[in-house]
């Protein structure tokens, strides 16, 4: 996005999501931080992510990037 603040890659290394501590995917488009595993979306603000779930947004089914086994 045009005129939208960089995420310092370093940074995007060490975060983790503060009620898992699992890895974050950055989405860039909606400037996010993705908790797969917790299925929380956290918010980029002016280039600074904000790290707090009370801040975060939960994640539609169709947003969760989950493996699924077929049915039978």
């Amino acid at each position: 996005m045009e005129g939208t603040p960089e995420i310092d890659p370093r940074l995007l290394e060490i975060l983790v999501c503060p009620l898992t501590k699992a890895p974050l995917r950055y989405d860039r488009e909606a400037q996010e931080l993705v908790s797969e595993e917790a299925g929380l979306a956290y918010p980029i603000r002016d280039g600074i992510p904000i790290m707090l779930v009370d801040e975060a947004r939960p994640l539609r089914d169709d947003e969760r990037n989950t493996k699924r086994l077929p049915s039978s």
